[in-house]
């Protein structure tokens, strides 16, 4: 994260179906509004009450987009983290205008109320997991270096 931004954590629950659209690049960019209501406990009435609730419109890129669009509907509780933003314009009548929106950078269902069950995808392509230690294998070397073409035998002894 850069200096000077704002990190935000929210839990609420989702206004509508996220919006999956492509930007002419290809790239894959979600919409969708949290709300978040806080809700207090009175003692005296043995009752809940709720605060006044708080929309965050949201926005996140690329392959957690469509993680996002996949996954979540309308009334999905969750936990999410990432960067408030602050969008300016001028509307057609020369006004000035801002905006604060969330940039998400990690999303999950919020299991206080709820189960979820996570499936696992696939990279998006292979050549990055070609020079990933952790996608499973062992990297390959660098062209023209010395270094073993075969993984290293395995045996019983600890790795440390």
């Amino acid at each position: 994260m850069a200096m000077g931004e704002v990190p935000i954590t929210i839990t609420g629950n989702l206004t509508a179906d996220p919006e999956l659209k492509f930007t002419n690049s290809g790239a894959a960019l979600v919409k969708f509004t949290v709300a978040s209501t806080p809700r207090t406990y009175d003692k005296n009435s043995g009752q809940w009450t709720d605060g006044t609730a708080a929309f965050f419109r949201c926005a996140a890129w690329r392959q957690l987009a469509e993680h996002i669009a996949d996954s979540l509907t309308k009334g999905s509780r969750v936990v999410l983290s990432g960067r408030i933003r602050q969008h300016n314009w001028q509307t057609e009548q020369g006004e000035n205008r801002s905006m604060l929106a969330v940039e998400v950078d990690d999303i999950g269902p919020s299991l206080q109320f709820a189960t979820a069950t996570v499936q696992r995808t696939q990279r998006p392509t292979p050549a990055a997991a070609d020079s990933d230690p952790w996608a499973g294998g062992l990297a390959k070397p660098a062209p023209n270096s010395p270094g073993p073409a075969t993984p290293p035998a395995l045996d019983d002894k600890p790795p440390f």
